[in-house]
């Protein structure tokens, strides 16, 4: 199953990104912790081209706190980049964050001259309620799912900072698969437009594979089995998730397991390292490189037959 997600508010606001961008001093990009290559929109990245940019990696307290070290790392061997983790209780942010800023910008700041930073991300990874703890007050509208945000918003943080906040925003097509599944899995899609048990087919995967022994104590499993399906009949089984005729209710235990990664209750799992990142974009560029192969070949053998 292919996975995408790029309603219409979201065209518009890459639209409107472009044209205020360069009125900026800096970017902010918010990135899930938990995925932060797979939530690392592209589309960003090309908004904000060189300009400084400080990468907050929120919902660290649900990653693996030595691979959200690795990723901070990875990330800021990138020209004019910072980052910082955050997580979702994180009572010193503020001061972080402004320390950050300052660095960054290193021209006087003034209730004149205060730095105008555009604020972005993906949907539902925690922007607006990290700008609510910036404010010190409920500017924005928070909610756990995502495109709560539609639409710009210009707040004054304090007489020397002014956030424009921008509306969480996807691309049209993903470069491989699975980042359309890891997005789907953290809830940056909305989850009427996926199917529940495509996605904990693959969550369970990944967990037999990266993290069966997750999986054991959370559910009271003794063994594992093999395959994805056999996973999802064993806790539907261990956790009452059955029909009327006591058969395994497929849909009720994939979102089961899926909810129960995203609260955490599986404990503090990260989807992707650097190397992962790495080697699905070889991946995408050795597919894309055949690709235009073959459409060169028949273009070829086509002029050849005339």
């Amino acid at each position: 199953m292919s996975i995408n997600w790029f309603p219409g508010h979201m065209h518009k606001a890459a639209k409107e990104m472009r044209k205020l961008v360069d009125k900026m001093d800096m970017v902010i990009e918010v990135l899930d912790a938990r995925i932060p290559y797979s939530s690392d929109n592209p589309l960003l990245a090309e908004i904000r081209s060189d300009m400084p940019c400080i990468k907050i990696l929120n919902k660290s307290d649900l990653a693996d706190s030595a691979l959200t070290t690795i990723w901070q790392k990875f990330l800021e061997q990138q020209e004019s980049v910072k980052t910082i983790s955050v997580d979702q209780h994180q009572r010193d942010f503020s001061s972080k964050l402004i320390h950050l800023i300052d660095k960054l910008t290193p021209a006087s700041r003034s209730s004149d001259n205060p730095v105008q930073a555009m604020i972005m991300g993906i949907p539902n990874v925690g922007k607006s309620s990290l700008i609510n703890k910036l404010a010190s007050k409920a500017i924005t509208k928070t909610g756990n799912e995502p495109a709560v945000t539609k639409q710009q918003q210009q707040i004054k943080v304090n007489d020397t900072l002014t956030l424009f906040d921008t509306p969480g925003m996807l691309w049209p097509k993903f470069a491989d698969p699975n980042i359309g599944y890891r997005l789907a899995l953290t809830g940056a899609i909305r989850d009427t437009a996926i199917e529940y048990d495509d996605i904990a087919f693959f969550a369970a995967d990944y967990f037999i594979n990266k993290h069966p022994q997750a999986l054991k104590e959370r559910y009271g499993l003794s063994v594992l089995p093999d395959t994805e399906l056999a996973l999802l009949e064993q806790i539907g089984t261990k956790r009452g998730c059955l029909t009327a005729g006591k058969r395994v209710d497929l849909l009720k235990v994939s979102r089961l397991l899926v909810h129960d990664y995203r609260d955490g209750s599986l404990g503090r799992i990260t989807l992707e390292t650097p190397v992962d990142k790495e080697k699905e974009q070889a991946e995408a560029a050795e597919f894309q490189r055949q690709r235009l192969a073959k459409k060169h070949e028949r273009k070829k053998n086509y002029r050849n037959t005339k």
